[in-house]
């Protein structure tokens, strides 16, 4: 009790409950109403607008704009206080159009001044349908998570900004309350309430200001819409913190008030809770925990503050979630997460007995011990660092003493590193300082240069090569137990050892791995069984081997033959298994189960999958090479011995002919060679490259193609993307759309090309008005050698390498391509790359 009093001096209590709050808020995030619509006076409209302030005619234009449109209310998130020439415009625009609510803000016009109301100039709050207050209560934090309804001097309190606008008849007059008493110069706040974000701020539908003004009028586009106008840009500082977006990333008041309104539409405002449910609350945890905590044994104490403070977490978050009604629990939950660990070392005491019989169970145990690097002789680690990094050179010395060498001297090495077991990396010297027993060792290494070197230089740093060797300090009064304790920490250590080296030696097999008992019941699968077999890792557990896999791959004769078979018999089976169309190979093999005389079995599963596929890729080359690449070189010899037999009757058709099979020769053996490269691109090969400009240096190569059939290649307007990645291949992929974007449109049409930025990624869209793409032909568009029927039928013979190409080239540049078309109408690839910084 003590101890929760003296929390109440700190802000603690308030900022779990703010945690709470915001992670609720933010893990369920209330939804938009799609009837409120921005228009942001961002850094673009300033940049086609001017500075500001904007003329007051401005404004006007745009209220008649979205009059037109249809829009039902206008809120402006923007003080009108002084008074200018072209008020009487502005009046007249919102007179006309009968729903515009403005702002008014209450504060002292100076320091020493009273509060007072900074009101619209009175042109502008006569003709508005109503006014409200645009304040916003910050919490002690700085976070902006609610306001108040209502706010004003004295007894006249003027509703929020988003209330007036939600109100069916708003009015410009403030609310009369008789009920209360102040004077009429103190600023008086009722009616606080939480605002349930709906995100970051970009939930709702934005429209730039300038855009609204330069667009054609339109009629009824905004019909039933609440249109909200306010300030965006970096510089106005109408910007405010909140759950979604903490100090780093402010979210702008006019964002913040639409979330008022939509919650306020959708009757979403949270209610805060009076501080006397908190006080009952906590006063209840605490009776709970001085009743149950005492009664409890000691392995269900945690069970009991766990579930306690789970109960209370459950209900605050069912009343958030369901009745909209925040409920702080910060001091109930602090009760049994204080009360527990206090009441653990009380008991600690009792625990010693059963520590001294683990003590001699543990000492008397076998326990294997699995030798570490640190106590590896230094020749042997030497050997086994020259068989894994192939240096260069090396050489080991012994207490100054050289014992071997090559191509590298004690001279190169320098000093030698003050602590030992840490390696020093310097000029490609790689060198360490080891001590076993009263001998120093000093290995060094020359590692190659590139990456591989750097590789290295991260391996032996990890490598722990020197066990410590500080001896351990005990005080006198208590070295019995230090002695004991030390045991079996020791003993327990090693067997911990042993069961993580077992345990992750399977869990880390590139093989799935099933063991069974007598009856064949699963006891142990590793990870990779639960992912290829679809099923959840626990369900395992005791199913039969034999109906998971008749399951998953039905055959006749069934699986319990081979099981039997490798149970009775004692053999081994090896069989091919199909699931989810990958190709394995399960391997059976008998074992003595411990402490019996029967045999279980081990189930080796071995993905094959892309050995199969290598297979097939190879006779599809086969077949490509054979019918593809061998008919145009026919074709040519044909030609050739024709030509030869009539040699002065060379026509200028058979030169062109043999012109086009020659060329056709050769693009099939530079696509061939293409998706080869492609397929062994590596990360080692990749570098920093400019996006824009591989796109553009693409469309200029097919430029005069386009221009040939008539069509016109439009690159809009982009901005530079850095990414990581082969510039070469991904011109040449871009080239590939480009191409078949060209080949597969009519003259006149127009290919355009997009690049632009999407979170995360480079993102680049080729657009055509061709034939388009069949629905069924999507699937297996991207596939090695796959041709269009459509196409194949027009006349535009291909490979069926290209699109090919360029899925392995975005895949190897960890991206993704889409596609989307309409036949008869065009396609649009969309190909998205991960950005990595600037240069």
């Amino acid at each position: 009790m003590v101890i929760l009093l003296l929390v109440q001096l700190t802000s603690l209590p308030q900022r779990l409950d703010n945690w709470l709050y915001d992670s609720l808020i933010t893990t369920w995030p209330a939804s938009a109403d799609p009837d409120v619509v921005l228009v942001a006076i961002d850094e673009k409209s300033l940049a086609a607008l001017g500075p500001w302030p904007w003329p007051r005619s401005t404004h006007a234009e745009l209220i008649r704009q979205l009059d037109t449109a249809g829009a039902r209310t206008i809120v402006f998130d923007i003080l009108f206080s002084e008074s200018t020439s072209e008020d009487e415009l502005l009046a007249q625009r919102m007179r006309e159009h009968g729903r515009v609510i403005l702002p008014l803000y209450l504060a002292p016009a100076s320091h020493n001044e009273l509060f007072r109301e900074h009101l619209p100039a009175y042109p502008l709050m006569d003709a508005a349908a109503g006014l409200g207050h645009a304040h916003v209560e910050l919490d002690f934090d700085g976070i902006a998570r609610g306001l108040y309804l209502y706010s004003g001097l004295g007894n006249e309190l003027w509703p929020a900004m988003s209330l007036a606008a939600h109100n069916r008849e708003p009015g410009s007059d403030p609310r009369l309350f008789p009920g209360l008493s102040a004077p009429a110069y103190v600023n008086v706040r009722r009616d606080f309430v939480r605002v349930p974000l709906s995100g970051r701020g970009d939930e709702f539908t934005t429209y730039s200001y300038s855009d609204i003004l330069d667009a054609p009028a339109q009629a009824g586009w905004l019909t039933g819409k609440t249109v909200l106008i306010g300030a965006t840009a970096a510089g106005f500082g109408d910007v405010l913190p909140t759950p979604f977006s903490g100090l780093a990333r402010p979210m702008a008041g006019v964002e913040f008030h639409a979330n008022v309104y939509s919650a306020l539409s959708q009757n979403q405002l949270i209610t805060t809770a009076s501080s006397l449910w908190p006080r009952l609350l906590t006063l209840a945890s605490l009776i709970l925990v001085m009743l149950f905590l005492p009664r409890l044994r000691p392995s269900r104490t945690l069970v009991f503050s766990i579930g306690l403070t789970l109960g209370l977490t459950a209900l605050t978050v069912c009343l958030l979630m369901v009745f909209r009604f925040w409920l702080p629990i910060a001091n109930a939950v602090l009760v049994p997460l204080i009360a527990f660990p206090l009441w653990s070392t009380r008991r600690l005491s009792l625990a010693n007995h059963f520590l001294n019989q683990q003590i001699d169970l543990l000492e008397r145990g076998n326990l294997l011990h699995l030798p570490t690097p640190a106590h590896r002789e230094p020749f042997k680690v030497l050997d086994s660092l020259k068989t894994l990094l192939q240096p260069g050179g090396w050489l080991l010395i012994e207490n100054g003493t050289v014992l071997c060498q090559q191509n590298l001297t004690p001279t190169d090495l320098g000093p030698g590193p003050d602590l030992h077991g840490l390696w020093h990396h310097r000029d490609g010297l790689s060198q360490v300082t080891l001590e076993r027993g009263e001998r120093v060792y000093r290995i060094g290494l020359v590692l190659p240069s590139g990456l591989a070197g750097a590789a290295a230089e991260r391996y032996l740093n990890r490598l722990r090569l020197q066990a410590d060797t500080a001896p351990e300090r005990r005080r006198a009064g208590a070295e019995n137990l230090s002695t004991r304790i030390n045991r079996a920490q020791h003993a327990t250590e090693r067997l911990n050892h042993i069961q993580q080296f077992i345990w992750r030696s399977f869990e880390h097999m590139p093989d799935g791995i099933i063991v069974t008992d007598a009856l064949g019941l699963i006891l142990f699968a590793n990870n990779h069984v639960p992912r290829w077999f679809q099923q959840p890792a626990p369900s395992l557990q005791g199913m039969a081997l034999a109906h998971l896999l008749q399951g998953h791959d039905p055959r006749s004769p069934g699986w319990s033959e081979t099981l039997a078979d490798t149970l009775t018999l004692q053999e081994s089976r090896t069989v091919d298994l199909h699931l989810h169309d990958r190709d394995f190979l399960i391997h059976f093999a008998p074992f003595l189960l411990p402490d019996s005389s029967q045999n279980g079995v081990i189930a080796n599963i071995s993905d094959i999958s892309e050995l199969r596929e290598q297979q097939r890729q190879h006779r599809e080359a086969i077949d490509f090479i054979s019918h593809d690449v061998r008919s145009p070189l026919v074709s040519q010899l044909a030609l050739i011995e024709q030509l030869k037999r009539r040699p002065g009757e060379v026509q200028t058709e058979q030169l062109e002919q043999l012109r086009k099979l020659a060329r056709r020769s050769y693009y099939l053996a530079e696509e061939f060679v293409q998706l080869a490269r492609a397929e062994q691109l590596t990360e080692t090969r990749f570098y920093d490259c400019e996006f824009l400009s591989i796109v553009e240096n693409a469309r200029d190569s097919v430029s005069e193609q386009a221009i040939e059939k008539g069509i016109r290649l439009v690159l809009q307007d982009g901005d530079d993307l850095w990414l990581r990645g082969n510039a070469e291949l991904l011109e040449r992929a871009v080239i590939n759309l480009l191409t078949n974007a060209v080949q597969y449109s009519e003259s006149g049409t127009t290919v355009t090309i997009q690049v632009f930025r999407a979170g995360h990624q480079a993102c680049l869209t080729v657009s055509d008005e061709g034939v388009g793409i069949a629905e069924s032909e999507l699937a297996g568009l991207f596939d090695r050698f796959r041709r269009q029927k459509s196409s194949e039928l027009a006349g535009n013979h291909g490979v069926g390498l290209g699109l090919s190409f360029v899925s392995v080239v975005v895949e190897k540049h960890k991206g993704e391509i889409n596609v989307e078309s309409i036949e008869g109408e065009g396609s649009a690839f969309t190909l998205k790359l991960p950005v990595a910084p600037g240069p």
